[in-house]
């Protein structure tokens, strides 16, 4: 309760619905058993481990501040002002906001009807100045997945100034047979970062830690961008233990990709137009009613990520948060003028 009022639902951030574990909070409390200790200058022992986890040498791995923190940290290192950074859109928000930080242009272009990223026109928009091109797949807020055979055409034909930036926030929620491999690329296409986060699939979206992979001159010039202290010693403490409970963080990732799953049959079931997802949340577009849509989820105490006369992105929450959702929009269905258009 807040205030004497229910919490909703929070199915706007593609948070995940549990706590850490209990051996990840037991790491944590240690750690904050040592708060009046500075962490290391920079994280060597996490950049270690994770390129262990990885399969790749510590020299091709550069943590920070959340994914948000290595992209900054990239177009820091590549972006001039004037240059272009080159996105689908929608998307996550922070791309054009980091390319601004950076002196970059942003230059979005639109995803195809169906919410894919629209890889002809991506690379029609690559010129002379362009710097970075972002692709985020499985696709936020959309759920559409680039497939291998597709990102692996794709990269063939970006040319070398270019750095793609391949964030694979969501990646861990994808069960697609054509999903990319997008390790195996990187000694092919040294131009390739692909970047990571704890705060989608490990739940730890509160610590703010993300990495990326890539070529280790590429690595060694976002890292010269990295802020001395920047990863806490909490946050490290939580990846590690992390890491050594993999097995338990898949099962619950399991158990969310099977709500999401859920979510769609019974979504489409109420006759709402919905495809498939790779990522940890739903989307409907219009010409669906999705601001009525909206603002039913916000009566019934849901907070999703609504897109003015565009969609609805909506996080798989627990089993009763998505009964609540299913709830709201069957409710929309049922009122006149509700029915698919």
């Amino acid at each position: 309760m807040e205030d004497g009022l229910p919490v909703p639902h929070r199915l706007a951030l593609n948070e995940s619905p549990y706590p850490p574990l209990p051996s990840v909070r037991e790491a944590m409390r240690r750690a904050v058993d040592r708060a009046h200790r500075y962490p290391p200058f920079h994280p060597e022992e996490l950049t270690g481990r994770i390129a262990a986890w990885c399969g790749v040498a510590p020299d091709r791995v550069a943590v920070g501040s959340g994914s948000v923190g290595v992209a900054l940290q990239l177009f820091q290192a590549v972006v001039r002002p004037g240059d272009t950074v080159v996105y689908g859109w929608r998307s996550f928000d922070a791309y054009p906001l980091l390319a601004g930080m950076a002196g970059a242009r942003p230059v979005p272009v639109p995803l195809t009807p169906d919410g894919h990223q629209d890889l002809r026109a991506l690379l029609a928009a690559l010129g002379p100045r362009t710097r970075v091109v972002v692709l985020c797949n499985p696709h936020n807020p959309t759920g559409s997945l680039v497939t291998a055979g597709a990102l692996s055409a794709f990269l063939r034909r970006v040319p070398p100034h270019v750095t793609v930036l391949l964030d694979e926030a969501y990646v861990e929620f994808a069960r697609h047979p054509g999903l990319p491999d997008s390790l195996a690329l990187l000694e092919a296409h040294p131009n390739l970062l692909v970047l990571r986060t704890f705060s989608k699939a490990y739940g730890l979206a509160a610590l703010r830690v993300g990495y990326g992979l890539g070529a280790a001159g590429l690595v060694a010039r976002i890292r010269g961008r990295q802020l001395p202290f920047g990863v806490n010693a909490v946050a490290t403490a939580a990846v590690l233990a992390s890491l050594r409970a993999e097995d338990e963080l898949r099962l619950r990732v399991d158990a969310v990709v099977a709500e999401r799953e859920r979510l769609l049959r019974e979504v489409a079931s109420l006759g709402w137009e919905i495809g498939p997802s790779h990522t940890n949340s739903v989307w409907l577009a219009a010409p669906d009613p999705v601001d009525e849509a909206a603002a039913a989820l916000t009566g019934a105490g849901v907070q999703a990520r609504h897109y003015p006369g565009e969609g609805l992105r909506l996080t798989v929450g627990d089993r009763e948060a998505n009964d609540t959702v299913l709830g709201a929009l069957a409710g929309v269905r049922a009122r006149p003028g509700g029915a698919r258009r």
